[in-house]
């Protein structure tokens, strides 16, 4: 169980910071104090299933993937409807960083 939280405390983290968001920041988003997102985060206590939920509200994550690192069905929704929004002209250069991107992240074995 102790592993389980700091896996969750090192998704949150990441996700935080990979939105530029403070502690503070998060916790008004989720409606939940700033001890509970620094307690989250550093595994040191489990979360109520009602804050889990809000702290992947904020986060714009699917509980699937604070609880078990999976990328699941929702959180393709997510990705999709961000994607939904841009001009034909962005998508073509998100397709061009996103070709890079596994060009470098999976490199072809030969």
């Amino acid at each position: 169980m102790e592993n389980l939280l700091k896996e969750m405390g090192k998704r949150l983290v990441e996700r935080r910071k990979q939105l530029r968001l403070t502690q503070e920041e998060v916790a008004e988003r989720a409606d939940l104090t700033t001890q509970t997102i620094s307690t989250a985060e550093t595994g040191k206590k489990a979360l109520r299933p009602a804050n889990i939920i809000s702290i992947c509200a904020a986060l714009d994550i699917s509980p699937d993937y604070l609880l078990l690192g999976r990328i699941s069905g929702e959180d393709r929704s997510i990705l999709s409807q961000k994607v939904s929004q841009l001009s034909p002209e962005q998508y073509r250069h998100l397709e061009d960083v996103v070709d890079s991107f596994i060009a470098v992240a999976i490199p072809n074995e030969k």
